[in-house]
């Protein structure tokens, strides 16, 4: 049992990917490393897909790219509603970059959600971006004039809300990440062969894209209710 336990704690552990050896060394996590290295897999899948594009007889590399673009700005469209459906293009990146980042376990790698830092500042990001449509939609007295709806009373709770939302999705994305990996590390340590593989479509795959879909779902409806 104890090896079990050092087992797993070895491998919930950030470690340090490497040093750049500037201002003293800059250590650089495994989490941030991955996520680097994502980013740059979807920067250089969106320019391979997106270069030399025509109106007329496109090839089949840009019909790819129309459809993909069109079925994810169906999908953050369709939450989002129509006056919010500006924000759509984000929030179909956030949506291909969770979904991705959960997807390297696959790969052996570390999934960086399953890291604090990430899901939090994901969800940082997204409640900037809620409270900054809502700025937008109504300025800054129709904005803070909000919080007094539908009662006076209430102000107190409304302002609370905006910091329960960002830990609400931070804690979603990272604990059922990172309860998806300590299941998957459980299950390899005690029965190495067979299982694993089976479980690893579920927990590294299906559940890893529910995680970035829900993440997505419930920003787009928090910007839906802020721009209503």
């Amino acid at each position: 049992m104890e090896k079990l336990a050092r087992s797993l704690l070895e491998e919930l552990n950030i470690e340090t990917a490497f040093t750049i050896p500037v201002f003293g060394g800059i250590p650089i996590s495994e989490s941030v490393f991955v996520t680097w290295i994502v980013m740059a897999v979807l920067i250089l899948a969106a320019f391979l897909l997106g270069r030399n594009l025509r109106v007329r007889n496109p090839g089949k590399r840009q019909q790819i790219a129309e459809l993909i673009v069109v079925k994810l700005d169906a999908f953050t469209k369709g939450t989002l509603g129509e006056e919010a459906a500006g924000y759509s293009t984000y929030m179909a990146s956030v949506l291909l970059f969770i979904g991705f980042v959960n997807l390297t376990g696959i790969f052996g790698m570390k999934p960086p959600t399953k890291d604090l830092n990430i899901p939090a500042a994901l969800a940082v990001m997204s409640i900037v971006l809620v409270e900054a449509a809502g700025i937008r939609a109504f300025g800054l007295g129709g904005w803070m004039k909000r919080f007094t709806k539908p009662m006076a009373i209430l102000t107190p709770i409304n302002i609370l809300e905006i910091f329960i939302r960002p830990l609400s999705l931070c804690m979603r994305l990272f604990g059922n990440v990172l309860g998806a990996f300590v299941i998957m590390e459980l299950v390899t340590l005690v029965v190495p062969v067979g299982v694993p593989a089976i479980l690893s479509l579920y927990f590294d795959v299906f559940d890893g894209l529910i995680q970035a879909y829900v993440f997505v779902f419930l920003t787009s409806l928090y910007i839906a209710e802020a721009v209503e």
